[in-house]
């Protein structure tokens, strides 16, 4: 099937970018996962009685186990291969949003939207990005991450109002069973149409005229992990994008992608509104992360990271103040919304440039957990700040705060490393 694709694309368009279709797609399924719990916390609260801090927790778990993990499932991408590591997750996220259908114990919810559906998140998240782009692209690679990473906004423009609607209106278990059945279309399309590399329909990647040979690798994932990790801690340059990672996480996924809905029912609208918003920020989210991957392949990504930080902690820091009415929210919406995944492009430029392409995704991969380490922190702390202070005011100053450090950080990091990046 795939090889007859490729064969019919011969003359009007490269496969790299069916592969990158397929890729994103996918990474909008698998976000639109992710996010789901956010607008599930209103509705588990009542039917439940579950407080806030512990359905945080679960959708904390989910967000550490998605970070965490994410070395080791690229490593079995390395190993074990692209697609089939791909499917795997997938039918775990399958596995854990049809189980999520039964619950009726804070237990189950640990174990299905926190455990499972923490790993099989990984089908989506920045490690495949980043084989992908690796793979298939040598030109317009910092456009083709921009392109991926935009997935993430367009996940939740297409899932969160529906998801929210579907919530308000027949509970929380509709909300599991239309992701499941999502889950379910998606693991046909990557069976079919991803191939592993362009090698493997006779192609080569995007701008190259031969195919690199492919590189000797441990088969064992854990020690490609590994092996990554170690190259990665003896250099101080990984240690500020790790830094300056965990606090977009703190800033994003774990603050924003859980809490705004909770955050807006607090301040009179319905959850239907509160998912539409969060949605709003999902048009800017892609319209932004795609200009950053253009803007990547052209610009200085310290300088681009520089202003991606300071916009999004200046927005988070003003928003409580505001009289949250529809001209503070689209003003929040363009400036936070613009910045929101845009930093994922600059950051994998600077992990090919410091670390070289063929290191980048495992390096990325560990990058990336500690942006889940952080998001993790934000989604439990807000939950506990929420429910000790009866709201989200201290939150949103941490993290806009944090921002604000993390666009100094970003400039410390050293320009030039030719005998590390090509290795």
């Amino acid at each position: 099937m795939t090889a007859a694709v490729a064969r019919l694309c011969v003359g009007r368009v490269h496969y790299a970018w069916i592969a990158l279709t397929v890729a994103f797609t996918i990474t909008l399924g698998a976000v639109g996962v992710r996010a789901a719990p956010g607008v599930m916390i209103v509705p588990l609260q009542q039917a439940f009685g579950w407080s806030v801090g512990t359905i945080s927790a679960a959708i904390s778990l989910n967000i550490l186990l998605l970070g965490m993990t994410q070395p080791f499932i690229t490593g079995l991408m390395e190993t074990f291969g692209l697609r089939r590591t791909i499917l795997l997750c997938l039918l775990l996220l399958l596995t854990g949003t049809g189980l999520s259908t039964f619950i009726t114990a804070s237990w189950q919810l640990f174990f299905t939207w926190g455990l499972l559906v923490g790993i099989g998140a990984s089908a989506g998240a920045v490690g495949m990005a980043a084989a992908v782009a690796n793979r298939w692209f040598v030109a317009h690679r910092g456009l083709a991450m921009g392109l991926l990473s935009s997935g993430n906004a367009a996940g939740q423009l297409i899932f969160l109002p529906l998801l929210g609607r579907l919530s308000q209106d027949y509970g929380w278990q509709s909300v599991s069973i239309a992701v499941t059945v999502t889950i379910a279309a998606l693991i046909p399309l990557a069976m079919l149409l991803l191939p592993e590399t362009p090698a493997a329909i006779g192609l080569t990647p995007l701008g190259a005229t031969i195919e690199a040979p492919p590189s000797a690798r441990s088969r064992n994932p854990f020690a490609v992990a590994i092996d990554g990790l170690i190259r990665g801690v003896r250099s101080i340059d990984f240690w500020l994008l790790a830094t300056s990672f965990a606090v977009c996480g703190f800033s994003t996924n774990g603050l924003i992608g859980t809490h705004l809905i909770a955050f807006c029912v607090d301040h009179g609208y319905s959850q239907f509104a509160g998912a539409g918003i969060l949605a709003s920020l999902g048009v800017f989210s892609l319209i932004g992360s795609t200009i950053a991957g253009w803007l990547t392949d052209r610009y200085n990504p310290r300088i681009l990271l520089f202003w991606i930080f300071g916009l999004r902690g200046l927005s988070l820091m003003v928003l409580p103040y505001t009289n949250f009415d529809s001209v503070s929210l689209t003003v929040f919406a363009v400036f936070y919304g613009l910045d929101w995944i845009a930093v994922m492009p600059p950051i994998f430029a600077l992990v090919n440039e410091v670390f070289g392409r063929k290191a980048a995704p495992v390096i990325m991969s560990w990058i990336f957990a500690t942006h889940q380490v952080g998001g993790a922190l934000a989604a439990v702390g807000a939950g506990v700040v929420r429910t000790w202070t009866g709201s989200y005011l201290l939150a949103f100053l941490a993290s806009g705060l944090a921002c604000l450090m993390a666009s100094i950080l970003v400039l410390r990091i050293t320009r030039t490393r030719p005998a590390v990046a090509t290795a």
